[in-house]
């Protein structure tokens, strides 16, 4: 087959683009997960090639393994081992997976009333690159450009946001393209101290042929995302959400998503 033209109007039955597969995982706690997700399918329509299945987990292994892309928003949703085994397998084949925000969270609120990350899924924090451990209270910080050069983030300037600032525990080694400075500490989480220090905000983790790319701004809340904990929240939070550079990455990444190595017949 030739090259297919740009323009769908302009596809035949014997001259367009192969379709592309792409499972969503959005689902969990604390979070606008309807938000966030009408985001992310609107994003992926863009492109009529894309046909996107989507979970609330990622118990459904076959569909990850049939997938030519991922992408996910998370919190505190934990893969089985079976499911994490398919994921580990599937990047190491040539997989590409866009994970956003929480995905990288395991949550436990303790008697004390406070926040523990338990060490629950260390080969899922492996592929990812890198776990939750805490964050201070929302408030502006400043990201940069780590890796000005690389095309996900090229021509993207310094930018400031609100939004939840990830202290992260590192999982080998990764490919930092976005970062920040962080000054205060955690609040209300076990691990809060040891936070302060520079953290990846948009890195890439490489596993054999395939890849990780995450992301940690995202987060979004509405006025019913707290329950049970809280029956109301006072205010509806965007976050980075409310910025076009945040879309600009999320387009990005879909691409670099796209671009991977096609999968044999």
């Amino acid at each position: 087959m030739s090259a297919a033209p740009s323009d769908p109007a302009t596809w035949t039955e014997d001259n367009h683009p192969p379709r592309v597969n792409c499972v969503l995982v959005c689902g969990g706690v604390w979070h606008d997960m309807d938000f966030a997700r009408l985001e992310l399918l609107k994003l992926l329509a863009e492109d009529p090639r894309v046909r996107t299945r989507v979970f609330e987990d990622y118990e459904n292994i076959e569909a990850i393994r049939n997938a030519d892309i991922l992408i996910t928003y998370t919190c505190d949703v934990t893969p089985s081992l079976p499911a994490q085994e398919a994921l580990r397998d599937w990047v190491a084949a040539g997989g590409r997976w866009y994970a956003l925000h929480g995905t990288n969270s395991v949550l436990r609120l303790m008697d004390d009333g406070i926040w523990d990350a338990p060490r629950w899924a260390p080969l899922f924090m492996e592929l990812l690159g890198s776990q939750f451990i805490s964050h201070p209270p929302i408030a502006p910080y400043k990201v940069t450009v780590a890796d000005p050069g690389h095309p996900l983030v090229k021509g993207v300037q310094p930018f400031e946001t609100t939004d939840e600032l990830y202290h992260l525990e590192m999982h080998g080694r990764l490919h930092v393209l976005l970062e920040t400075e962080c000054t205060e500490e955690g609040t209300g989480f076990r691990e809060a101290a040891d936070a302060p220090g520079t953290q990846p905000v948009f890195y890439i983790k490489q596993r054999g042929k395939g890849a990780v790319l995450y992301n940690t701004l995202g987060h979004c809340r509405g006025h019913y995302d707290l329950q049970p904990m809280a029956a109301w929240w006072p205010t509806v939070d965007r976050c980075a959400w409310d910025l076009p550079v945040f879309y600009d990455l999320l387009r990005r990444g879909i691409g670099w998503l796209k671009d991977r190595e096609p999968k044999a017949d």
